[in-house]
């Protein structure tokens, strides 16, 4: 026992136990203290694997710092709840890594959904909606009144960020009536756009303010009063070019392009315009909007254009933040062969 030989052994006792604590190599203290120590870095090692995550996303993020990137969101993305969550954090977290995300939408999905419930049919030519006046009205509401009002939504649960738009405002985008050919016979597919103009000071503006713009693709109309339905993938294309964007993403609900579909399914990882342009006469008619969009995008300033799988949580992180990145990129001709 140490300590004076004339205390009360009970004091001589808690003496001992302080002394204990503060370290004879001997005692149980200094055991206590290695298993926290064990336990601290078995914490710092379970920790590293997202340390190397964020440092392969470092090139990446300097790279797209300040840059814009429109993502057209369509496909399944559109109507699986979790997936649509997933989507809007990824929105945002390119717009808190400095990026300048605008978002382009569709509704192909819920339009067909309202449209029946309206005993209206919905009837398709060369890849895209026939639209008569009555079904116009319906896209409208829809795009206007649910889709981007939902986005609109998911992206502002994460901040005061997201401002939704459609075309027609501030003169964001004009189109006149698009008369697509079939068969070498020019046809009429009703209200359906074909963009003839883009004024993206709206959208500028929005993004000078630190907000996240989220386009409807209905367009004004350049020869009367109407309004006209756009392609989504279209419009998305349009915008970014006119914007000067660094990427163009294009959700699908495939992998990418496919090197030989129906009889391969092995998906195409890049490709540059030139050896796109080939492929657009083989390609089914839902993928050609969409490839004749990227095509267009990189033929007018774009730096990359890509089709990813919409059905894959977080995607558009994947494609842009790691080095394997997933769907096919089209970059401009001289920027390598596939």
């Amino acid at each position: 026992m140490t300590g004076n030989p004339n205390d009360d052994p009970a004091e001589s006792t808690t003496g001992n136990t302080t002394g204990n604590t503060t370290g004879n190599p001997g005692d149980g203290g200094v055991a206590e203290d290695s298993a926290d120590d064990s336990t601290n870095r078995t914490r710092r090692h379970t920790a590293l694997p997202k340390a190397q995550i964020l440092i392969e996303a470092l090139p990446w993020l300097t790279r797209h710092h300040g840059r814009t990137v429109v993502i057209k969101f369509g496909g399944n993305a559109m109507i699986d709840e979790d997936l649509k969550a997933a989507f809007a954090q990824d929105v945002v977290f390119l717009r808190h890594a400095g990026l300048k995300p605008v978002v382009v939408h569709g509704g192909g999905p819920q339009i067909s959904a309202a449209l029946d419930r309206h005993g209206i049919v919905s009837e398709f030519k060369a890849g895209l909606r026939v639209t008569t006046e009555d079904a116009m009205d319906v896209v409208r509401m829809v795009l206007a009144g649910q889709v981007q009002r939902e986005l609109v939504g998911l992206l502002n649960q994460h901040g005061p960020l997201a401002v939704g738009l459609t075309g027609e405002d501030a003169h964001t985008i004009t189109a006149t009536r698009h008369r697509p050919f079939v068969g070498g016979e020019q046809i009429d597919i009703g209200r359906v756009g074909e963009i003839t103009a883009i004024d993206t000071g709206a959208i500028q503006a929005l993004l000078e303010d630190g907000r996240i713009p989220v386009i409807s693709s209905i367009a004004r109309s350049q020869d009367d009063g109407h309004v006209y339905n756009v392609n989504a993938d279209t419009a998305a294309a349009a915008l970014a070019a006119a914007l000067g964007a660094e990427t163009l993403m294009v959700l699908t609900d495939v992998e990418g392009l496919y090197e030989n579909w129906p009889h391969s399914d092995e998906v195409i990882s890049r490709l540059t315009a030139s050896q796109l342009e080939k492929l657009l006469p083989e390609l089914s008619s839902g993928m050609v909007p969409k490839m004749e969009g990227c095509l267009h995008a990189v033929r007018n300033g774009v730096t990359t254009a890509r089709v990813i799988d919409g059905r894959v949580p977080h995607s558009i992180l994947l494609e842009i933040f790691t080095d394997e990145g997933i769907g096919t990129m089209v970059v401009p001709d001289g920027q390598g062969e596939a």
